[in-house]
């Protein structure tokens, strides 16, 4: 066994590495960028090595580096985690050369299936079904335009080399292939050195499914079951789970008999993913393989009990694995929620900025034997770069059933705080609690057909409208006491998003009842957990647990339960009626600006003062976490004048163009 493993790798993929490492007990190596200096994982790896600047290309990409860091402080192997060098055959063969363990599979598994090109070929000879669509490189946009138009729109634009959701594009038209083809291989070049491209047919309702294999040098191959990924966002998965609520025990045989097929005859010896879209009929098509460890690799782990990153350790020191495919089974259900670092509200776009809290829910096992995970490779104060993935932590919950998962999920994202950039935990909370996700019934168009204008939360339940209610009471109920306790009284009317709600409130021992004088119903609040600076409140409202996100408004207090928050003010009954007189406040116009939606690096300007532009034309490309955004024209008009030009970094909110 190894004694001291190298990590070329960054973030939370980092911190998993070095835990199981250390309970291993086997000594790590972080290496890091400017960017990373400070970060979790040189935190707790026993040695660090610094190896560049914050762009990729120049620090996690750089194989000299790497393997410079390895002779420096005597590593016996690398771990790669996944993204960066982990599907790079040049850099194992580059470790071999230096006697240096690759803790991966072998360079020949890596050509023949961690090409996207080549995996294609390759499962075409060996008879697989594989999805309609061009397996030879592409020469440039006329090529592309000419090869979609042959295969049938729409088609998916996807780089060879890709990855994570980077480097793929959806085109419906010959305009989309156009403005695609571009944006998809300078994405392609930025994250993964390759600008290879290939086209293939796009399924038209799919569902992601993957198997996870596992291999050894001695011929032994098992899979670990499959993982649903169908809920993505920019092609990016967002919520995983194991196993899929779609497959029966007959095609979890025949999809995972075919991974295994396929893994043995490339020779596989490490932890790998054969990736596969599925009909909504259970039909399904080999898409790619990923010789890699794979993002949501938690959610196998919590339904076999199997440390995968120790198995591909074990595997890469020659040990053989300690299990068939007879001794492995699912136990339970696991639910994974990727939390970024981007704004729901305004389309996904990336943020960034320092984590001025970063509270997690208690990991472990709860009482009633639901199971949390979270891994992250940050901590309070931390920073997301605009550099790198904005991913700040994979949540996981596991229990008996899915529906126990999916409830644990919703209430662990009640007790995830986080402050400082913007985050995707309400719209999270807004799929635990939809029906249709409940019911299984997934795509991976499932975010465009339920948010089709885009997330905006979601609308009070009745229980939720009781919640806010009752925690704008009792918070003013505390701030009262505290400044004026003379002015404490019974009958209020509380304001919640404009609706008016008379109350009558008493406190008992432990308890407040909050009555609600007009629909003749009261509710006890106990078990209350707040004080004023507290960031959430927690409580049991007639016996129901919650916990809520506070936190004081210019007027009142605005309380958000998952996805749905309100505007909460408590008034005495003649403040309330004076309060309906006040005018509302107009919005600011900006009619005439185009803003830069997020914080990033400005690729191209496409406009000038004084040129006229239609309704949908480019104005500009934004470039921000490895991702290039076009901004269009929302209406035909001329430029006033320009804010950046190509090369400028700029912030969220800051002017891009400017109409006359």
């Amino acid at each position: 066994m190894f004694s001291k493993i190298l990590i070329a790798n960054r973030g939370e993929i980092a911190v998993r590495i070095i835990r199981t490492c250390r309970r291993m007990g086997i000594a790590t190596v972080a290496v890091y960028s400017e960017a990373d200096a400070d970060s979790l994982a040189v935190e707790m790896a026993d040695e660090a090595v610094f190896i560049g600047p914050p762009p990729a290309a120049e620090s996690y990409l750089q194989a000299d580096r790497i393997v410079e860091a390895c002779r420096a402080t005597g590593a016996e192997a690398v771990h790669p985690g996944f993204g960066f060098l982990s599907e790079n055959a040049g850099f194992a063969r580059r470790l071999a050369k230096e006697k240096i363990a690759f803790i991966g599979p072998n360079p020949h598994a890596i050509e023949a299936m961690g090409d996207k090109i080549e995996s294609k070929k390759f499962a075409a000879r060996a008879k697989v079904s594989v999805v309609p669509g061009h397996v030879g490189e592409i020469d440039d946009a006329a090529h592309a335009i000419k090869i979609a138009e042959d295969i049938g729109y729409p088609v998916m634009i996807k780089a060879s080399a890709g990855g994570g959701g980077k480097g793929i594009r959806v085109a419906w038209s010959r305009r989309d292939v156009e403005e695609g083809f571009p944006a998809v291989r300078a994405e392609a070049k930025a994250a993964f050195g390759d600008d290879r491209i290939f086209i293939e047919k796009f399924i038209e309702r799919p569902r992601h499914v993957e198997i996870q294999v596992l291999g050894d040098k001695h011929g032994n191959v098992v899979h670990l079951f499959e993982r649903e990924c169908s809920i993505q966002r920019r092609n990016q998965k967002v919520i995983e789970e194991a196993p899929s609520p779609l497959l029966d025990e007959k095609t979890r045989k025949a999809m995972g008999e075919q991974a295994v097929a396929l893994a043995r005859a490339v020779g596989y010896d490490s932890a790998g993913t054969v990736e596969f879209v599925a009909g909504q009929d259970r039909s399904f098509f080999f898409l790619e393989m990923n010789t890699r460890l794979q993002v949501e690799h938690p959610v196998t782990e919590l339904i076999t009990g199997i440390d995968l990153v120790e198995q591909m350790i074990r595997v890469a020191a020659g040990e053989p694995l300690p299990f068939a495919q007879k001794d492995l089974k699912i136990d339970g259900w696991a639910v994974e929620s990727r939390i970024y670092a981007e704004d729901p509200y305004r389309g996904f776009l990336p943020s960034i900025g320092r984590l001025a809290r970063y509270a997690p829910p208690a990991e472990g096992e709860r009482a009633d034997g639901t199971i949390v995970r979270n891994d992250a490779g940050v901590r309070e104060g931390d920073e997301i770069s605009m550099f790198y993935d904005p991913m700040i932590s994979k949540l996981s919950t596991w229990a008996k059933t899915r529906e126990g998962a999916i409830e644990a999920m919703g209430e662990a994202l009640e007790r995830f705080h986080i402050e400082g950039p913007g985050h995707n935990i309400p719209f999270l909370a807004a799929v635990m609690d939809q029906g249709r996700f409940r019911s299984g019934e997934l795509s991976t168009n499932y975010i465009k057909d339920e948010f089709p204008d885009g997330f905006h939360g979601t609308a009070p339940t009745e229980f939720q409208r009781d919640v806010m209610a009752a925690v704008g009471c009792a918070m003013h109920r505390v701030i009262t006491r505290r400044a004026a306790p003379q002015l404490l009284r019974q009958d209020w009317v509380v304001v919640e998003n404009g609706e008016r709600r008379p109350v009558r409130v008493t406190n008992g021992d432990e308890a407040l009842e909050v009555e609600f004088t007009d629909e003749g119903r009261s509710l006890v609040l106990t078990d209350a957990v707040w004080r004023p600076g507290l960031p959430t409140f927690s409580g049991a409202l007639d016996g129901r647990g919650f916990t809520v996100r506070v936190k004081p408004a210019a007027e009142g207090f605005t309380i958000r339960h998952r996805a749905a928050q309100a505007h909460v003010l408590v008034l005495t009954p003649r403040s309330a009626e004076l309060h309906e007189k006040l005018p509302p406040k107009a919005p600011a116009d900006t009619s005439r600006t185009v803003l830069s939606p997020m914080p990033g690096l400005v690729v191209s300007m496409d406009v000038a003062p004084g040129r006229e532009v239609k309704s949908g034309q480019v104005l500009c490309v934004i470039e921000a976490m490895k991702m290039q955004n076009i901004i269009r024209a929302e209406r035909d008009g001329t430029v006033k004048a320009v804010g950046a030009a190509a090369g400028d970094n700029v912030a969220a909110d800051e002017v891009l163009v400017e109409f006359a």
